[in-house]
């Protein structure tokens, strides 16, 4: 049985490391968890996580056992803000709120999804299962850079990126997802040195008329 793997489409997720790239983002669908708080500390952080994956391994189960479609499970990815963005810091992270989630397949359905929650709810049960949603994210015109190294050090990298944004007649386009910051996960913190993680940054944005 051939296994997708959605992380091949070079576009979406292999920037380069020094260079903002431009991007038309389509419409995903994602298991996403919404909350609050620096996710270094935060165990609502943890379980959300838990939570995501648990469910994700389980509905990739599903789909290879009853329609015969395997698929790698993606990685996890953030939404991050606070209620006023010029507050937004990196080095303080006790007020932000994020959505944590995990992108799924086209072919994923909703009964699928609550199918996977509620065998994942009979083994396991973990805290935050029942604040997972089933939605779609389009973010359509999109700047990224890979950031290579700690997540403590993506400042620099950020500014690169926000300064090609306003450097080049665009703006940040906020009826997609706000002033979100949004990252995607690509390496396994578990097995890899601070020094090679590598970590996209995505922000949509908008043509200043």
């Amino acid at each position: 049985m051939p296994k997708l793997d959605l992380k091949k489409n070079k576009e979406l997720y292999s920037p380069l490391e020094k260079e903002v790239s431009i991007v038309d983002v389509p419409e995903m669908s994602f298991l996403m968890i919404d909350g609050e708080g620096d996710p270094n500390t935060s165990q609502q952080y943890r379980d959300s996580i838990e939570a995501l994956f648990s469910v994700s391994f389980k509905v990739k189960f599903i789909s290879e056992k009853e329609n015969e479609q395997d698929y790698v499970v993606m990685p996890l990815e953030g939404l991050w803000w606070v209620e006023n963005m010029e507050d937004f810091s990196i080095k303080d992270k006790s007020g932000w709120k994020w959505t944590a989630m995990i992108r799924q397949p086209d072919f994923i359905t909703k009964d699928m999804i609550d199918k996977a929650i509620e065998e994942v709810e009979k083994k396991k049960n973990p805290p935050a299962i029942s604040r997972i949603k089933f939605e779609s994210l389009h973010e359509g015109l999109s700047a990224q850079i890979m950031h290579v190294g700690p997540y403590s050090e993506e400042g620099p990298t950020i500014e690169k990126l926000h300064n090609f944004i306003e450097n080049n007649g665009y703006e940040f386009n906020g009826s997609i997802s706000g002033e979100k910051h949004h990252e995607i996960y690509l390496s396994d913190v578990r097995r890899t040195n601070p020094e090679n993680i590598k970590t996209i940054i995505r922000q949509p944005m908008k043509r200043i008329s």
